[in-house]
């Protein structure tokens, strides 16, 4: 098993990768790893004395101090025991290669960082500050050191600052393995802390929650805190944790921690109220107390933390696997890129076609539907009653009647009903078109790895609806020739299936009272039509569907291959948003990674215990 020091400097660790790599924690649709780290999050109201238990624990000044919050981002605040006899130092994550061994500068740098990203505005950030304290006097502890909750804005502040401050406070104490020290002065009824009253919402068992109580030397004569230390006024599973902090009088005179510390032990062991408490009572209890802590919520969380860090490699890695890898900036590699992607459009157009993707049978709506129907709406009836057959026979004679059969008339006949399937050609050939159009639109939203190209996607689709355009002519061009087709050659039969005058017992009309000069109705010319019927669909496919599937892009490979190598770097030019996706995603994923050899140096290299 691995030792306390290993697996607390361990989360130190990916806690400082979190913070480099931009994972603190919410505000992102990316995985936190944040989120999952055990941390032990000090909560107080202002002027609790949140700071001052901060600096017992650590046993140095360092904390900046002042009227109103002070305290403006979280403070991670993560603590390596070193030798005894070593210098004690400090060091920033934003200031890498800098030691802090003069802890005056260490609280100045503390407040100058606040301003950078909060201005002097007093406002809060949610961005931790990290701050790495290496001394012989400490325990190996991480704590995180948030605002304090006020209940009224100060001058320079908004409004809602009281808000934005719980909601940050909320962000940390809501996740089930934040251990909370709340801490409350003990001058003030516990029922009004702010500290107790928020966590008593978020862990209403006491179970993750330690109970600190400060000034407990600043209460009225002949009044105690026991019922609170002893667990009767406020009950957790954690044991609660009497301080004594230095006064202000101690401060001004600077007098030092370690003087400080031993006038607490004295405190507690010579009180009539609490000696027999003293054993667990100051800030050296409280430290032991939570780092021994801090160490059995790590070891129990090892495993879900494992877990958690496998499956969001995975995940990071499927999407960057959608979003692509950054373009290359090799010409060459660049084209290769462009035909890529060009392929993979190509393979989902051809699956709308083929029936693996919804849109394809479209087409066939066209030739089973729309064309029987349009077919359906031809007036033959009129143009083929007996009275407009003797009027273009009759015209096609001219001034001389006509000896026998009246041939030229016939065919000019048939000629003319013929070009009354051309509307329906053109119409059938048009609709293929908006078919495959919209089938090419779908096709270019439908492939991946074309989101990221908008300047492609329109190349694409440019050279692919001009494509389209060609088979559209060659499509109508050829219905039209199979229409003429049909004209071209006449049989008997045709004429045979005329109707003929009614017969001269034929009921009269109702409007003369005479027989009428037409029948009711006039077939259609059946053979012409079923024929129409297969070829006009045949043509479609054939020019159309056919070259879709065969032909659509290679002019545009031709054009390809005819540009300055230069050019293609712009067809990859790549939407901004997907750029910064990529980005925030290959850092999000390093640190997955990170982290994973973190536990796993831990778990495989780890001392015994």
């Amino acid at each position: 098993m691995a030792s306390m020091e290993s697996l607390i400097g361990m989360m130190n660790r990916i806690q400082r990768a979190c913070t480099a790599l931009g994972d603190h924690g919410g505000g992102s649709d990316l995985p936190t790893l944040w989120e999952s780290l055990p941390t032990i999050a000090v909560v107080g109201g202002q002027s609790s004395g949140k700071s001052s238990v901060l600096e017992s624990i650590v046993g140095t000044d360092f904390l900046p101090r002042g009227s109103g919050i002070v305290t403006r981002r979280p403070l991670v605040l993560q603590l390596q025991q070193t030798e005894d006899g070593s210098q004690e130092y400090a060091e920033f994550l934003h200031m890498p290669k800098r030691r802090f061994s003069d802890f005056a500068l260490v609280r100045q740098e503390i407040a100058d960082e606040t301003d950078r990203l909060t201005g002097k505005t007093k406002q809060i950030s949610p961005v931790p500050i990290h701050l790495s304290i290496y001394s012989p006097k400490v325990v190996n502890l991480t704590m995180i050191d948030l605002p304090g909750l006020t209940k009224v804005a100060v001058e320079g502040q908004s409004e809602s600052i009281v808000q934005d401050i719980e909601n940050m406070v909320r962000s940390y104490v809501d996740k089930p393995n934040c251990i909370i020290l709340a801490i409350s002065p003990a001058n003030q009824d516990i029922a009004t802390s702010d500290a107790i009253k928020l966590s008593k919402e978020v862990d209403p068992t006491g179970e993750r929650t330690f109970g600190v109580l400060t000034k407990l030397d600043l209460m009225d004569k002949g009044t105690n805190a026991l019922d609170v230390l002893e667990g009767r006024a406020y009950r957790l599973q954690n044991p609660w944790v009497g301080i004594v902090n230095r006064s202000q009088a101690d401060i001004n005179r600077k007098v030092d921690m370690i003087s400080a510390r031993e006038k607490e032990r004295e405190y507690f062991e010579t009180s009539p109220d609490y000696a027999h408490l003293s054993s667990r009572m100051g800030s050296g209890y409280l430290a032991k107390l939570l780092s021994q802590h801090l160490e059995s919520v790590i070891k129990a969380h090892i495993p879900s933390i494992t877990a958690t860090i496998n499956k969001t490699i995975d995940e990071l890695e499927s999407e960057l696997d959608i979003i692509g890898r950054a373009v290359a900036a090799d010409p060459g590699a660049q084209l290769y890129t462009i035909l890529d992607l060009c392929r993979a459009f190509d393979r989902v157009f051809k699956e709308h076609l083929d029936g693996g993707r919804s849109g394809g049978d479209r087409i066939y709506g066209v030739f089973d539907h729309k064309l029987p129907a349009a077919f359906k709406k031809l007036s033959f009836d009129r143009y083929l009653s007996v009275q407009n057959v003797k009027k273009v026979v009759s015209e096609a004679d001219g001034y001389q009647p006509h000896l026998m059969a009246p041939e030229q008339g016939y065919r000019r006949l048939i000629e003319k009903g013929i070009n009354y399937f051309r509307g329906p050609a053109e119409a059938t050939v048009d609709a293929v078109h908006v078919v495959l159009k919209d089938l090419v639109r779908k096709s270019i939203g439908e492939t991946e790895q074309l989101r990221r190209f908008p300047t492609l996607q329109a190349a694409i689709a440019t050279a692919a609806n001009e494509a389209l355009e060609r088979f559209r002519e060659d499509g109508r061009s050829t219905a039209l020739r199979l229409v003429d087709m049909e004209a071209a050659y006449v049989t008997v039969e045709f004429f045979r299936k005329l109707p003929q005058d009614p017969p001269a017992d034929a009921p009269a009309s109702k409007a003369g009272g005479k027989p009428s000069a037409e029948p009711a109705a006039a077939p259609p010319p059946d053979r012409y039509g079923d024929e129409l019927l297969q070829k006009i669909p045949k043509a479609a496919v054939h020019c159309q569907v056919r070259e879709a599937k065969r032909s659509l892009l290679n002019h545009f490979y031709v054009q390809m291959g005819k540009k300055e190598a230069g050019e293609f770097g712009h067809m990859l030019d790549e939407d901004p948003a997907m750029m910064e996706r990529r980005q925030q995603c290959f850092k999000r994923l390093e640190l997955y990674k990170s982290a994973r050899d973190e536990v796993d140096s831990v778990a495989w290299g780890g001392s015994s215990r």
